[in-house]
C-alpha cells in the first residue's frame, strides 16, 4: 500500500505498508501467535475472536477489492479469473519455491509463463504477494530463476490456506511457512522504505530463506520454526560471498518476536 503526495513542485511516494507487530500489540494487545495468523490489517482485528467471520471479511472487504479493483486500475488484466487463481494458490504456497511452469500447470486458461509472471508483478506491485528472485551476482541468472513466492502479509497464507489458527500453527510444517512468510513479510516492508533488496538463495543442496543487500552491505538470513535445518547452507553462501553477515532467526541471539519488533539489526 502507498500513498502518492503531489504539490506544485514535488511528487512524493509515501509508502504504508501492513502493519507491524508491535503497532498491533499496541493497538490491538496481539501476541505473536495472534499476529502470526490475523496478520497486519488493522481493520480485521476486531474479529480476530471469530475466526470464520474474521475469514470473511479479509476475502470480501480486502482481497477482492484489490485484485478486483485495485489491480485493475494499474493496467488491463485479460483474464482476471486467473489473476485471482494465482493469487490464491501463490498465497498458500507462500515462502516456497515454484516455477513459472509449474504454477501454469495449476491454472486453467492461464496461457503462457510471460502471462504468469506479469500477474505476479501486478499482485507485487498491489502488495499482496511477489516471486523474490534467486539471489546471484549475474543479474542474468537472478532475473531468470524460478520465483520464492512470498505474501506481504501472513494472514494472506492463512486466508489461502483455509485452515484454522490451530491447524497452521499447530502443525510444524504449517507453522514453519507462516512464520517464514511473516518474516520475509518484515522484510519486504523495511525494503521498501530502506531501499534494500530481498532475494534467496539455494545452489545445489544448500538453500537459505533470505539474502538482503543494500549496496555493498549483504546479509544472509535462515529463520528456525520449528523443522531442523542445518548450517551447512550458512557456510556454503558465507564461502561463496565471503563478507557477508549472517543471522540465524529462531535463535537465542535474534528470537522471531525480537526479530518483527525490529530489536535485531539487519546489516553488521
Amino acid at each position: 500500500m502507498s500513498t502518492t503526495v503531489f504539490s506544485r513542485s514535488l511528487v512524493e511516494l509515501i509508502r504504508s505498508p501492513h502493519w507491524d507487530l508491535q503497532e498491533c500489540m499496541e493497538a490491538f494487545g496481539y501476541t505473536l501467535e495472534d499476529y502470526l495468523f490475523f496478520g497486519g490489517y488493522p481493520g480485521a482485528a476486531l474479529l480476530k475472536h471469530d475466526e470464520q467471520r474474521w475469514s470473511s471479511y479479509m476475502r470480501e472487504a480486502i482481497i477482492e477489492p484489490t485484485l478486483t479493483k485495485d489491480v485493475l486500475l494499474m493496467e488491463e488484466v485479460r483474464k482476471p479469473a486467473v489473476l485471482t487463481q494465482l493469487f490464491f494458490l501463490g498465497a498458500a504456497y507462500s515462502a516456497q519455491e515454484i516455477s513459472y511452469r509449474k504454477l501454469l500447470g495449476q491454472l486453467q486458461d492461464a496461457g503462457n509463463t510471460d502471462t504468469i509472471a506479469n500477474y505476479l508483478r501486478l499482485l507485487g506491485h498491489a502488495g499482496v504477494h511477489k516471486g523474490l528472485f534467486k539471489y546471484d551476482e549475474k543479474l542474468i541468472k537472478t532475473r531468470s530463476s524460478s520465483p520464492r513466492l512470498l505474501v506481504f502479509d501472513p494472514s494472506l497464507l492463512a486466508v489461502a490456506s483455509a485452515r484454522s489458527k490451530h491447524e497452521l500453527l499447530g502443525d510444524d510444517a504449517h507453522r514453519a511457512h507462516i512464520v517464514e512468510s511473516a518474516i520475509g513479510a518484515y522484510l519486504l516492508a523495511r525494503s521498501q522504505n530502506e531501499g534494500f533488496e530481498v532475494f534467496w538463495w539455494r545452489e545445489n543442496n544448500n538453500e537459505v530463506d533470505f539474502v538482503v543487500r543494500k549496496g555493498a552491505k549483504r546479509t544472509v538470513i535462515e529463520v528456525k520454526s520449528g523443522r531442523k535445518k542445518s548450517r551447512s547452507a550458512i557456510r556454503a553462501f558465507l564461502e561463496k560471498y565471503p563478507g557477508s553477515y549472517a543471522l540465524i532467526v529462531g535463535s537465542a541471539d535474534a528470537s522471531i518476536e525480537d526479530f518483527l519488533l525490529g530489536k535485531v539489526p539487519l546489516f553488521s
